[in-house]
Formats: C-alpha cells, structure tokens, sequence
C-alpha cells in the first residue's frame, strides 16, 4: 500500500478520518488548544513529583514510590473535568462537530528509560492494534507528547502490517471481562512482570521498517486504531509523558465505516466508553447494538472507576 504522512493538512474532518480509515498518519503542529492541555496536564504531573524533574524522576525514586505516583497522577487527570473540557476545544479548533463527535476519557501515559518500569501502570507496549482490544473499526487515536519527544522515546508505527494478517492472542481477550477482572490500583503493583492477558503478537514481526513521528509538545499525531504501533525501547535517559484519547464518529458508527477488518478475533466491543462532544453523553444504545455481540453477561460493560483506582488501558 501507499503510505503517507500528511502534515498541517488542511483537509475537513470527514476527509481526514478517511486518509486514516485507508491507513494513512497526519501530523498537526503544536495549537493554542493542545498546548492548553499540556499545560494542564504538566502542572498535574510537576505537583506529582515536585520538587524533581519529571522527566528524570525515576532516578531519585523506588520502583515502588515512582509506581505510587503515578496511581495517584494519571486517574487524577483521566478522570478530572477540567481535561475533558480541554479536549472539546481542541475538537473545535481542528474542525470536528461536536454533535456527532464521540471521545473516550483522555489517557495519560508514561513511558520511563532503561527499563525502569515497563510493566503495570506504565506499561511499554508491544506491537499491536487497537482493535485486537475491542475497538471498532471507526476509532481514531489522537496522540500528543506532554514534554518534548525524540527518537529514543517515541511511538513506532509498523504500516507494513496494515492490511496484512498478523496471528495473535486477541481471541483470548474480552473487554467486558477485562473491565471486570484487570482494571484498577491492583495493576500498579505490577512491577516486574505483567500478568494480564494482553494480546500480542504470536509470531516473530518484522518491526524494521518503521516510522517514528517526532513531534514538538502539544503536536497531535493522528492514526486509526488498526494501525499497528508500539512503544520504542527508551533509551533516551528521560521519561515520556503523552496523552491520548480515542474518537469516533457517529455516522462512522451507524454506517459502520472505517478501517478494513483484518486479523481481530477479540468480543465485547468498546462503544460504551465514547462520550458525545456537547454534554458527555454516551452513544445511543441502538448504535452500540451494531457492535455487540451477545458477550454482555461475561463482566462489566463500562469500566467503574474508583477515587482509590488507577487505570491502564
């Protein structure tokens, strides 16, 4: 396939959901609206870990003390109103009706260097889609550094994988169930190892060519929740802090558009975390009826969160 990377396109929001459902990236400068959520978000994180630097933290701190931190940070972001608030401008600055435009709660990341803590709370990812998860096909991933990025901590993109079947363990992963049993502060005590069923890849990938976006904080990387990415090894001496949130479309929704199946074999389906861009409203249930597949019974359909609780995924 064709692969580009479009830059500051000036193309409409339909038109850019559909460069992305046909396996393109766009990329966006830093704007007024993403840097007001960095900016929010950066003051969330340097309250967290005051008085270090939180890009070099992990080296004045335990495991232990630096995982408790982030328990505290990250749902504190998530789940603030203040963030949601931020994001329905940057949807309005980048040209998106807020009438039909769906979000999940914004996540924020960490990834630290060396090897310091990869696992649980801030877990480094390993090649995947979004939709081995239960994503639909439609979703679009919005992507934005906190701090300034390079090389060595970015996000890698794997396009050669985009219409290619890849085996995986995705047939082992149900969203309802993973809401249920593997959410919640129990995984920032994952500090080695990782025992949540998270799918992967079963056979060897060729990761190499791949393409890492390097984009100045608050710059927004944008790509379909098909495409298969991962988290590069950092090496960088600093760690990562990103945001991202997931967006779908409502027509997308109801006409079932977006990118083409290619190797999923998940159930349960994510539709019930979108919240509408005007008042946060959920999508209707006749929408989410298109995507469910009679799994409902088998754990939670929408991920309870707790003021005690951290989130992963």
């Amino acid at each position: 396939m064709n692969n580009t990377i479009y830059y500051d396109s000036p193309v409409s929001d339909e038109q850019r959901r559909q460069l992305l459902f046909d396996g393109q990236l766009l990329v966006y400068a830093p704007r007024p609206s993403t840097l007001a959520l960095i900016k929010f978000a950066r003051r969330l994180i340097e309250e967290a870990f005051a008085p270090l630097n939180p890009e070099t933290a992990q080296y004045h701190m335990s495991v232990e003390q630096y995982a408790d931190t982030l328990l505290k940070l990250k749902p504190g972001f998530i789940h603030h109103p203040e963030s949601k608030r931020l994001i329905q401008n940057i949807f309005i600055e980048m040209g998106c009706d807020l009438e039909k435009t769906y979000f999940d709660v914004p996540k924020m990341r960490s990834s630290t260097s060396d090897n310091y803590l990869t696992t649980g709370i801030a877990y480094a990812w390993h090649p995947h889609r979004d939709t081995w998860y239960s994503a639909p096909p439609c979703q679009i991933n919005w992507w934005i550094p906190i701090y300034d990025i390079q090389a060595d901590n970015a996000m890698a993109f794997h396009p050669q994988y985009w219409n290619r079947p890849v085996k995986n363990s995705s047939n082992g992963y149900n969203y309802y169930q993973w809401n249920q049993q593997n959410r919640g502060n129990h995984v920032a005590k994952f500090l080695k190892e990782d025992p949540r069923p998270l799918p992967r890849p079963t056979e060897p990938l060729e990761l190499d060519p791949q393409i890492r976006l390097i984009v100045p904080a608050g710059g927004i990387v944008f790509f379909s929740g098909a495409q298969m990415h991962s988290s590069v090894p950092n090496t960088s001496g600093k760690t990562r802090f990103s945001i991202d949130f997931r967006v779908v479309h409502e027509d997308d929704v109801r006409g079932k558009k977006g990118a083409p199946h290619v190797d999923e074999e998940c159930t349960g389906t994510t539709m019930r975390d979108y919240l509408r861009g005007t008042d946060l409203v959920r999508l209707p249930e006749e929408l989410i009826a298109l995507y469910d597949d009679g799994t409902a019974a088998d754990g939670a359909l929408v991920y309870q969160h707790r003021v005690d609780a951290g989130d992963a995924k």
